[in-house]
């Protein structure tokens, strides 16, 4: 559905109207992909920006999770939200922003990249759309620091991130309409500093070589959904070895996920969340099973059954 932001004019002075941008869940990395690509998830949080007349900008959250998230300078979104109109250099507008949750925090579900674009795509509608979609990009990978999460959030779909003479090149990546991604949610955090701690700062020759063509494998996987490209390339050498020592039974959810009809499992993003990618006549089997192993480890986790979400980042006027 497509929506238009609503302007209003008065005594000669353009008012924007009280609106809502809604940003998805991402899953970075899917494999081989590190810090290069990731996928939109149909999960969301929703900002709400109200504009005000007194000069001050006030905060509320809801929503699973809302005692953790800052309400004052500290908040991501609204660093964001400062960062767009310093880069302007202009003074920021007065507003109330309600944060909806919708996604999980520190879960490896790009929670920081949908505040991120949050705050940068609502101080863009403020201040009149002076940004284009490209340039909200590279600001927005800018302040997060990698493409992978903000990318797929902003545009939506499968997004390879690649760095040509320090210009960003994205490409969409076809996902094939059988392949269904199921998450598994645990009730424990992993930061992202954290998980990049265990990293090796060199990798070997024949790991990157092995990285390199399991992700050209992996892209046709996805386009095409042939199973057995899919089971293959889902393989990784350069992060994944490292930070599942990080997650508390990930060898039991993924020979459960496996044996339940998945194609392969991995950490999303940063983790501790799993991704699981298999097709519909599995899918419910698969969350079951990941449910169940994670609870024999006893973990409580949260399972999802989403699509690809293909729209990204967009705003809904309040009427």
């Amino acid at each position: 559905m497509r929506c238009w932001l609503i302007i209003r004019f008065l005594k000669g002075k353009t008012v924007v109207s009280v609106f809502s941008i809604i940003v998805p869940a991402t899953s970075a990395n899917v494999g081989p992909g590190f810090d290069c690509l990731g996928t939109a998830l149909t999960l969301y949080n929703e900002f709400k920006f109200i504009p005000l007349e007194e000069s001050r900008v006030f905060i509320n959250v809801t929503g699973p999770e809302a005692e953790k998230v800052s309400t004052d300078e500290n908040n991501l979104l609204y660093q964001a939200f400062m960062e767009f109109y310093r880069y302007l250099k202009q003074k920021p507008p007065s507003v109330k922003i309600e944060i909806k949750l919708g996604i999980p925090l520190a879960r490896g579900l790009g929670s920081s990249a949908t505040a991120i674009l949050g705050g940068l795509l609502g101080a863009n509608i403020l201040a009149g759309k002076p940004l284009s979609r490209k340039q909200l990009m590279e600001l927005a990978i800018a302040i997060e620091g990698h493409p992978d999460n903000v990318v797929p959030a902003l545009l939506g779909g499968c997004q390879l991130t690649a760095t040509n003479d320090m210009r960003k090149e994205v490409c969409d990546i076809p996902w094939h309409q059988e392949v269904i991604p199921v998450i598994a949610i645990p009730d424990f955090e992993l930061s992202t500093s954290e998980a990049r701690k265990v990293l090796p700062t060199q990798v070997g020759h024949q790991d990157a070589i092995f990285n390199t063509a399991h992700l050209g494998l992996l892209l046709r996987g996805l386009e095409t959904g042939n199973h057995d490209w899919l089971e293959a390339a889902l393989q990784d050498k350069l992060h994944q070895p490292f930070r599942k020592s990080l997650i508390k039974g990930y060898d039991n959810v993924y020979s459960a996920a496996v044996s339940a009809g998945a194609y392969g499992m991995v950490i999303s993003g940063a983790g501790p969340t799993l991704l699981a990618l298999t097709d519909t006549l599995h899918s419910e089997g698969v969350e079951i099973a990941m449910a169940k192993a994670w609870q024999q480890q006893g973990i409580k986790a949260v399972t999802h059954s989403l699509q690809v979400d293909t729209q990204g980042a967009r705003n809904i006027v309040q009427v």
